[in-house]
């Protein structure tokens, strides 16, 4: 008998130590899978996550520059096809000729040398880092060093405020031309944000205006000091022009007179009786394509985090906008741009002209290819030697030759996949000594009574789904109530499932419909139709909609619609307005059903009087040219949902289809209402009578205007 005792012994504790070290092996390894897949899947999302978002912020900041270039050409043109400025051309040019003629005194050429002196020599030295000439940056001609003098030296404003003397008061040609002109070519450069605005005559390319009047007025572009400028290579290109839709545009370089600042040019050729008389010239300043590419230096708004940052890079890999590290940690950017090499002459010139474009070089692999017309993602080490997350693709800007690279530090974009994997760590080495526990636990316990197995089997037939029952027996049991219990845990989360899904159902039900309509559907009612005594229907369409759509890709002309229509349902709500449906750019509504109200005449017009605003609104933001177009009338309507698949609500009657003439009959920017809305709230509103339409299928109908 004790030997018997013994042997059931040793087999059962056999048994329970198999099933322990078997839980232990299959623990270990589930915890180590799924760790390492867990870890490699979220490392391997993020870094997809990241591409998108920086592919997404390139674009929108390459939209945003390309289109900055291509408004400043159209403008541009716009205005050099102006009579205005072909007339200022030939005035000034005139003035210019006739100061040519006379020699200004000798105290005023030593005047303007002496303010060259005091004013020019000390940024010429500083942009150059050595001693120059001032008589290198003189101007050549006569009228050049009267105009300065006047214009310049002896201006009673300094700096860009110069721009605001209209009149030098010296009595010559030129100043009656130039206060004649130069204030409404100052407001045309004010209006279109050009830096600088210049013309320049096309017979000595000689600048004969220059709105902010720096030391390149009245200079030559051909002979003058600035020969070699940027300026003057878009000058030379319009001035071979034959075609008055020439634009030339000369990327950023540094300009003297504007000490040594990155500036670009963009020019028109001014045409005068087919030939060339004459070039307008706008300056654009780096501070704009700075500000686009930079976040205005709020890099964090835009999701770059602590790291992450745009710059543009253009022929011969130089920046043509900032670095944020330059703009944040000015300390270590040098620090790091010494560490990694860079020449001393490049940090030189990045502290005497206290910014990196143009200055700094920028030589990775996203430059290469975004410079060679490729887009593209991938990991790269940027100027500063660190391992960074980019997006990279050229800029189309007819001129210049540009490419856009968007970037993260790698160990920044990372260090949430690094917490995780910590985290896996500490949560694996707990899982483990849980499956030790329970392991422990359940090769002790799998010897439960049967009977308990077989009552939690009743009570869950008997609809009691939160039943378990305890696994303490050691054989096939045990196993039996872990599979018993498993399948009572799969059941309920289904039903949980399923009351979700319900739930969602119903949100969506009430999304389509009405909620009465919606409950009485929910209670089985097969075919819904109701009559309504008195109800205001509206209609409302885009004036101009059909034509500006065809001219804007598909994605855009949706998303300013939903926009638009989210702003007229969110109006809606608020007023107990029901929208039945839109087609295409038109929208309709209804006041006074299901539930009826007895001011919804009062309410649809208020409700018609925002939508107009919020159309203006949109429009203005969007910088898109429509209006919107209001036909109301109150009566009787039928009401019902047709469909199956896909369910409507939607309103049948007379009073439906004169709201609908009412407004395809009406005025923009207007609400045109019939008498019975006229009736009810001649009172509260200013009607403007327009008198009898001829309505097709009603005949001669009155109709009144309220205008917005």
């Amino acid at each position: 008998m004790s030997d018997t005792l013994e042997a059931m012994t040793a087999v059962r504790w056999g048994l329970a130590a198999k099933l322990f070290a078997t839980l232990l092996v299959l623990g270990a390894i589930a915890v180590v899978v799924t760790a390492a897949l867990g870890y490699v899947r979220s490392r391997d999302a993020l870094e997809e996550a990241i591409y998108d978002q920086l592919t997404a912020t390139r674009i929108a900041k390459a939209r945003q520059v390309e289109t900055y270039f291509r408004t400043t050409r159209d403008e541009l043109r716009l205005l050099a096809s102006s009579k205005m400025v072909l007339d200022a051309l030939h005035g000034m040019r005139e003035g210019v000729d006739e100061l040519d003629r006379q020699r200004p005194p000798e105290e005023m050429r030593k005047k303007v040398e002496a303010w060259y002196a005091e004013n020019v020599l000390p940024h010429l030295q500083r942009m150059y880092g050595k001693d120059a000439s001032v008589q290198e940056y003189l101007p050549g001609q006569r009228s050049g060093t009267y105009l300065q003098y006047h214009y310049i030296v002896n201006n009673p404003h300094a700096g860009e405020r110069r721009a605001l003397l209209d009149d030098a008061g010296d009595g010559s040609k030129y100043s009656a031309v130039h206060a004649l002109y130069h204030p409404l070519l100052r407001a045309a450069a004010r209006t279109t944000g050009f830096w600088d605005f210049m013309i320049a005559d096309a017979r000595d390319g000689r600048l004969v205006y220059a709105m902010l009047k720096e030391i390149d007025f009245a200079t030559s572009l051909r002979e003058g000091p600035y020969r070699k400028s940027n300026v003057a290579a878009a000058v030379a290109r319009c001035l071979a022009a034959t075609e008055p839709s020439t634009v030339c545009l000369e990327d950023y370089a540094p300009y003297v007179p504007s000490d040594g600042a990155p500036i670009a040019f963009m020019a028109a050729p001014i045409f005068d009786g087919g030939a060339v008389a004459g070039v307008l010239i706008a300056q654009l300043s780096i501070e704009e394509i700075d500000k686009a590419v930079t976040s205005n230096r709020q890099w964090s708004r835009e999701g770059f985090g602590r790291t992450g940052e745009a710059y543009i890079v253009g022929p011969g890999r130089y920046l043509r906008s900032g670095v944020r590290e330059f703009y944040e940690q000015p300390d270590a950017y040098f620090a790091r741009l010494a560490a990694t090499g860079t020449p001393p002459q490049e940090i030189d010139a990045i502290r005497r002209y206290s910014t990196p474009i143009l200055h700094q070089k920028i030589d990775n692999a996203a430059v290469t290819s975004a410079l060679s017309g490729t887009e593209g993602t991938g990991r790269i080490t940027d100027y500063d030697g660190t391992p960074v997350l980019a997006s990279w693709g050229p800029l189309s800007i007819p001129g210049v030759k540009w490419a856009l690279i968007a970037k993260k530090d790698t160990a920044e974009a990372f260090a949430p996949v690094d917490r995780l994997q910590r985290d896996l760590l500490l949560v694996g080495g707990l899982a483990l000594v849980a499956v030790l526990i329970i392991g422990a636990w359940l090769s002790r316990s799998l010897a439960g009574p049967l009977a308990e197995l077989t009552a939690g089997v009743r009570r869950f037939a008997a609809g009691n789904y939160d039943v378990k029952v305890s696994a303490r027996t050691t054989d096939e049991i045990g196993q039996l109530c872990t599979a018993f219990n498993s399948m009572v845990d799969e059941i309920h989360a289904k039903n949980d499932m399923i009351e979700a899904k319900n739930r969602e159902n119903e949100e969506l039900l009430l999304n389509v419909l009405p909620a009465p309509i919606a409950n009485r559907l929910r209670g089985g009612e097969q075919s819904i139709a109701d009559g309504f005594a008195e109800v205001t229907v509206a209609f409302a369409d885009l004036v101009g909609f059909t034509a500006l759509s065809s001219e804007m890709p598909p994605h855009d002309v949706v998303a300013l619609l939903n926009g638009l229509f989210t702003r007229f349902d969110q109006a809606a709500q608020e007023l107990g307005i029901e929208k039945i449906k839109t087609v295409g750019d038109a929208y309709m509504a209804v006041c006074g059903l299901p539930n009826p109200v007895p001011d919804h005449a009062d309410r649809m017009v208020r409700m018609a009087i925002r939508m107009v605003h919020i159309c203006r609104e949109h429009a203005l933001e969007n910088r898109v040219p429509f209006r919107l177009r209001i036909g109301i009338n109150s009566g009787p309507v039928i009401a019902g949902v047709i469909g199956r698949s896909k369910y409507i609500y939607d309103l049948w009657g007379d009073t439906v289809n004169l709201a609908s003439r009412m407004e395809s009959a009406g005025v923009a920017d207007s609400i045109q209402v019939t008498r019975s809305v006229y009736e009810r709230l001649k009172d509260r509103y200013v009607f403007e009578a327009r008198g009898t339409l001829d309505i097709k299928g009603k005949g001669e109908v009155e109709a009144w205007l309220l205008r917005v």
